[in-house]
């Protein structure tokens, strides 16, 4: 295995609100190698966006701070000497949602623009035809007249589309995508998920895709990490990760997803709700809502378990642990 071109370990972050500290990323450890994709998956509130935007130096500090691990970006480690020389130039990042994220004030032109005069020194003139190249690059129509347009003139897909122009004008190792696809309908979902693939192959990029929607994951990860409660409970292959899920609520996940190999099985939504992080489990954070918990999940955390030595797949998980029983394991069927 080559050396990753990011390796996050053990990655902690905390915030002080006017209720307490919420443990919003709790002991977080991933890798990303050069030209893959890896989705973070979990539901709303898991810690996905946290986990990268402390990466990038986007968190407000305070209230936030990353209390505990390391993220080596090449040789340089983004928690001790800060994302500033990394950030926008090596690192890019497409946000949440395109409606809000842009400048309302300022043309779209000039906005991709700023990025090549602050980091690479552009002068003004070469930076703003580099602009429409970059617009042109992603399939905005009239890209120079567009140039000269305010976000409100813009759709959605064409906000999607400038704030990917504006994240790759450096030409950046890693491409960040924090849901990149959200409000945005299925038709331009497929066009802007076609985009980022095929600008990933021209410049070798590696991407980050933050999301909760598992059809995005199929059709773009290489690799997956699946998070719940601030934590990575699952990783491993797309193949993997979808057919052979390793950690009860990766099953609970997919017994709850419409699938078209089995379109009259019921869904099964999983009952309960996430913990609460300011003050979270002493064990395995989805022990309460877990229907195989043993008495071993409430009080001692699981660490990471190979599920094949030949691959990369692991998961967060007592069931997983020689000693647990075989006979009704979800995860670990008796021979």
């Amino acid at each position: 295995m080559t050396t990753p071109i990011l390796a996050v370990r053990n990655l902690a972050v905390e915030f002080d609100t006017f209720g307490g500290v919420v443990n919003a990323v709790r002991d977080v450890s991933f890798d990303l190698h050069a030209g893959q994709t890896l989705a973070i998956v979990g539901e709303s509130g898991c810690g996905k966006s946290v986990t990268v935007q402390s990466l990038m130096g986007l968190i407000p500090t305070p209230p936030g701070r990353i209390t505990k691990g390391s993220a080596r970006f090449m040789d340089q480690d983004l928690v001790t000497t800060g994302a500033q020389g990394v950030r926008g130039v090596h690192m890019g990042m497409i946000f949440q949602d395109p409606m809000t994220s842009l400048n309302p004030t300022m043309r779209i032109g000039d906005q991709v623009a700023e990025t090549l005069v602050v980091h690479k020194q552009y002068t003004r003139k070469q930076a703003q035809e580099a602009a429409v190249s970059l617009l042109a690059r992603t399939h905005i129509p009239e890209p120079r007249r567009r140039a000269q347009q305010y976000p409100f003139e813009f759709s959605g897909g064409m906000l999607q589309r400038a704030m990917i122009a504006q994240a790759l004008a450096c030409e950046p190792a890693i491409l960040i995508a924090d849901e990149p696809t959200t409000a945005l309908d299925v038709t331009i979902q497929a066009q802007i998920l076609e985009l980022m693939q095929s600008l990933q192959k021209e410049n070798g990029m590696s991407i980050i895709l933050i999301t909760h929607d598992l059809a995005v994951v199929a059709r773009m990860a290489d690799q997956v990490a699946v998070m719940y409660a601030g934590e990575i409970v699952e990783t491993g292959s797309v193949t993997d990760v979808f057919y052979h899920p390793a950690h009860p609520y990766n099953l609970g996940l997919q017994q709850a997803m419409p699938s078209n190999r089995h379109p009259d099985r019921v869904l099964e939504p999983i009952p309960g709700s996430p913990p609460d992080l300011f003050s979270p489990p002493t064990g395995c954070g989805y022990c309460a809502r877990c229907p195989h918990a043993m008495t071993i999940c409430d009080s001692h955390p699981p660490e990471m378990s190979p599920i094949d030595i030949a691959s990369t797949h692991e998961a967060r998980c007592w069931l997983h642990h020689e000693l647990a029983p075989s006979e009704n394991n979800p995860v670990r069927p008796s021979s």
